[in-house]
C-alpha cells in the first residue's frame, strides 16, 4: 500500500471515529435533560461546539502543542473557549429563549455547561492521535531493527567469505586437487547465505545441511589432525529457526583448535531439537592451555550474533559459554518456529 492509500485509509477511519464520537457526546449532552426530545437549541449549541472543536483540533493542536509552543496554545484555547460562550450567549440563547435565559449573562453556568463537552470533543481527538503515534513509533521501531538485522547479515557475509577465499588461495599455490571441492562448497554456501537468506527465519532443515557444508570446508584444513563429529536429534524439517547463527561458533571452534593443537583435535557439534518445541545447540572444541580464549569473544561474527540474538529472540534464548579443562563449550537454547 503507498503512502497516499495509507493517509486516505487513515483520513477515513478518522472521520468515521468523529462521526461515532459527536454522536456519542451529542446523545449525553441532550438526553441529560429532564424532556427526552432534541431541541433546535441542542442542536445548534452541538454545532458551534462542533466548529471551535474543529478549530482546536486540526489547528491549534497541531501548531502548537506538537511544538511544545504552549503560550500560544494556551492562548488560542481560552480564546477558542471564550467565542464558544459569547456565540452561546449572545446569539443563540437571545434567538431560542429571548425572554429568559436570553435576557440574562449567565457567564459561569455556561461555562460549566459548555467546557466539558467541548473538552471531551477535544480529548477524543488527542486520543487518537496518541493511538495513531504509538503505531507509527512501533512500525518504525520494527523498521529500524530489520534495517539493523540486514546490515549486519551484511557484516557477516563478507567475514566468512575472507576466510574461505584465504584458505582457496593456499590450496591454489600447493595445487592441492581439494582446490575445486573447496570452490564448490563454497558457492552452494553463498547462494544460501547471499540468495536464500532473505527471511528473519530459515527451514531448520536447510541451515543443517548448509551447516554441514560449512562444516566439511572446514575439515579440509585440518589435514587429518583431528575428528569432528555432527549429531542431529529430531525432526528439523518442521521448523525454522534464525539463518547464520550457528555457523559463526563452529567457525570459532575450527579456528581455535587447529590454531593451538597439531594434532587430537576434538570438535563435536550436536542440535537436539527437545520436547517443549526449542533447539538446544552445543559445540565444543579441545584446546591447548597455552593459549587464550579471550578472543573468541571479541571476533565480528560473534559480536553480531549477539546483536542478532538480541534483536530476533529477545530474552526468549540462552546462550552459556565454557572454557575450562581445555574444552570450550558454546551451549545455545532457541525457540523455534513450526
Amino acid at each position: 500500500m503507498s503512502r497516499e492509500e495509507t493517509n486516505r485509509h487513515r483520513k477515513i477511519k478518522e472521520f468515521l471515529y468523529q462521526i461515532v464520537v459527536h454522536m456519542l457526546v451529542f446523545t449525553v449532552y441532550a438526553f441529560t435533560r429532564n424532556h427526552p426530545e432534541i431541541t433546535g437549541f441542542e442542536l445548534a449549541s452541538f454545532a458551534n461546539y462542533t466548529i471551535i472543536a474543529f478549530f482546536i483540533n486540526y489547528f491549534v493542536l497541531p501548531r502548537y502543542y506538537k511544538n511544545r509552543r504552549v503560550f500560544e496554545l494556551i492562548l488560542l484555547s481560552v480564546l477558542s473557549l471564550f467565542i464558544c460562550i459569547l456565540i452561546e450567549e449572545g446569539i443563540l440563547e437571545p434567538i431560542f429563549f429571548p425572554e429568559n435565559r436570553g435576557a440574562d449573562i449567565r457567564l459561569f453556568w455556561t461555562i460549566v455547561g459548555v467546557l466539558p463537552k467541548l473538552s471531551l470533543l477535544v480529548v477524543f481527538k488527542m486520543v487518537w492521535d496518541m493511538i495513531y503515534m504509538r503505531k507509527e513509533l512501533d512500525e518504525l521501531k520494527s523498521l529500524a531493527e530489520q534495517n539493523e538485522l540486514q546490515f549486519l547479515q551484511t557484516q557477516i557475509n563478507p567475514h566468512f567469505l575472507f576466510n574461505n577465499l584465504n584458505n582457496i588461495y593456499s590450496y591454489s599455490l600447493e595445487g592441492s586437487p581439494k582446490t575445486p571441492k573447496i570452490i564448490l562448497g563454497l558457492a552452494d554456501m553463498m547462494r544460501y547465505v547471499l540468495y536464500e537468506c532473505k527471511e528473519d527465519y530459515m527451514p531448520l532443515s536447510k541451515e543443517v545441511t548448509q551447516l554441514k557444508n560449512f562444516i566439511e570446508l572446514n575439515e579440509l584444513q585440518l589435514e587429518g589432525r583431528g575428528e569432528v563429529k555432527v549429531e542431529v536429534i529430531g525432526d528439523a524439517s518442521r521448523y525454522k529457526v534464525a539463518p547464520l547463527i550457528f555457523i559463526v561458533f563452529v567457525e570459532n571452534a575450527f579456528k581455535h583448535s587447529a590454531s593451538s593443537l597439531s594434532d587430537g583435535i576434538k570438535i563435536n557439534i550436536v542440535l537436539e531439537i527437545t520436547n517443549n518445541g526449542e533447539l538446544l545447540f552445543t559445540c565444543e572444541n579441545n584446546f591447548s592451555e597455552k593459549t587464550s580464549t579471550d578472543s573468541l569473544s571479541k571476533g565480528i561474527g560473534l559480536t553480531n550474533v549477539y546483536k542478532r540474538l538480541k534483536l530476533i529472540y529477545g530474552d526468549q534464548y540462552n546462550l552459556q559459554l565454557d572454557d575450562s579443562n581445555s574444552n570450550y563449550v558454546v551451549k545455545l537454547l532457541l525457540p523455534l518456529k513450526k
